[in-house]
């Protein structure tokens, strides 16, 4: 561009960046949206950033972060240069997700049920089996609607060659979608030119779209189910989110001592008297869901849900058990999954995996320690991860011993060149480069799956950082998906 906003501005060597081309010149596709932000000077652009980080402010968009101790709870950081993709970029997204959703809920489906994929050796039974995620309490439970997955979160980075990969699947408790939906509500305001120009598609009718997939998973698939969304309460990182979507779906915010079981059946407390209560769309950890089958010391369960559950009586939103799916140790035989159920290729790419349970790939990870990043299994945000590329001898020497001891908690891939997307840095009021993720949304009801048009685009802040997760210093932008 010559000297607006995006003057000067080129991507990291060797990255795809989602908006310009290596030589700074505007993707043809998304031109005339660039060109109409281009327009505006440095000075108008930083008014809007404050503009739409008071709004936020206003309305409590904030997440909180356990391992600070300065303090928990902080406004959720967000970029207004919007991620665009393009029409065919998404619909090839479109179908890949749908695609690995419905194979890794018939996955479920049956290491619950007949074991077929394990009796043929498809997947290791010892990796299953053994996982801290496989529930054996759930097998022969049939759900209510015959699904376990009603909202996944799957996670994507596209390579420098411009190819989308999955890079982690989220099966349980998937969290960010609110910040989707503020993010747009934000950008079409301080944005309304360029949003116009690039014929957005809709995200806003997420929530009602989350209700009616809830409803049609109901045991009595009635339209006027009770729904209640369940959180730990307000000290939760995600409990703006719990909030949000409670109140844009129209059905109660419940804590534990809000809920009872009676005859193997849900009840909320109400005003008027119980209420039965047909589908719990969960927000609660399944380790403190109900401390007569898992923690006895949870505080935050419901006594009894589980067996309410287990006959039918009421739709757990997501499954208990599903953890097993999106244990990163399976990740690497998800295309064999899609293959084995599906009689399909899968249409979605992913990173190549080192599974350190395999003798032969922990002898590998262990050598090349300085080559990988290294990733526990049963961690996410960030945590437990070791950025081979970047660390020191000892950050290895810790990771090797590690690894030694419990190969089957860790995994290995090679660092992968993250796409980049151009980025407001407040402090110097210049637009740079910053690696970025995304996590497209998918629910699931009886008649299959949809796909959320956009998702969280997670950024890295610092300046040459791969880490996007907001508990660790990232931001978002809103995904804009044109039509």
């Amino acid at each position: 561009m010559s000297d607006g906003l995006f003057a000067g501005y080129r991507p990291y060597p060797g990255a795809a960046d989602e908006l310009f081309l290596p030589d700074g010149a505007p993707r043809p596709a998304f031109r005339e949206t660039i060109e109409a932000i281009d327009a505006t000077t440095p000075e108008a652009f930083a008014r809007k950033q404050a503009l739409a980080e008071r709004a936020l402010l206003a309305q409590g968009v904030t997440f909180s972060v356990y391992a600070d101790a300065r303090g928990t709870e902080k406004i959720f950081p967000v970029c207004l240069l919007p991620r665009l993709v393009s029409p065919e970029d998404w619909s090839h997204l479109d179908r890949g997700l749908a695609q690995r959703v419905r194979a890794l809920g018939m996955f479920l489906d049956d290491v619950y049920g007949a074991q077929r994929i394990l009796a043929e050796g498809v997947v290791p039974r010892e990796l299953v089996l053994g996982s801290k995620q496989y529930l054996p309490v759930v097998r022969g439970v049939r759900p209510p609607g015959g699904v376990r997955v009603h909202v996944s979160g799957i996670d994507l980075i596209r390579d420098p060659s411009g190819t989308f990969q999955v890079l982690e699947d989220n099966l349980r408790t998937p969290s960010g979608v609110s910040y989707v939906l503020e993010n747009r509500a934000v950008s079409k305001r301080v944005l309304p030119r360029a949003f116009d120009l690039a014929r957005v598609q809709r995200v806003d009718g997420y929530s009602a779209q989350l209700a009616a997939t809830l409803r049609a998973c109901a045991p009595s698939g009635r339209d006027d189910a009770c729904i209640v969304v369940l959180t730990p309460g307000p000290y939760n990182s995600a409990y703006y989110e719990h909030s949000f979507l409670a109140r844009t779906m129209g059905v109660e915010l419940v804590q534990n001592v809000d809920l009872f079981v009676d005859d193997d059946r849900v009840w909320v407390r109400t005003t008027r008297g119980p209420r039965p209560v047909e589908v719990v769309y969960r927000r609660t950890d399944e380790a403190f869901l109900d401390p007569e089958v898992f923690r006895k010391d949870s505080l935050l369960g419901v006594p009894g849900i589980f067996r309410a559950w287990a006959k039918g009586n009421v739709t757990l939103a997501n499954a208990p058990g599903n953890g097993v799916a999106d244990d990163k140790a399976i990740y690497p035989y998800v295309p064999d999954i899609v293959r084995f159920y599906l009689s399909e290729e899968p249409i979605l790419a992913q990173v190549p995996t080192w599974v350190c349970a395999r003798p032969e790939d922990r002898d590998f990870v262990i050598d090349h320690l300085e080559e990988l990043v290294v990733k526990a299994v049963d961690e996410a945000g960030g945590y437990g991860m070791l950025m081979g590329p970047q660390s020191t001898k000892e950050q290895r020497a810790e990771f090797r011993a590690r690894v030694l001891e419990d190969p089957r908690k860790y995994i290995a891939q090679r660092r992968v060149e993250l796409s980049t997307c151009p980025t407001w840095i407040g402090e110097h009021r210049i637009v740079a480069p910053r690696r970025v993720d995304l996590r497209p949304y998918v629910l699931t009801g009886p008649k299959g799956p949809w796909v959320l048009p956009g998702g969280l685009t997670r950024t890295a802040l610092v300046e040459g950082s791969y880490v996007v997760n907001s508990s660790q210093g990232g931001g978002s932008k809103d995904t804009w998906v044109l039509k």
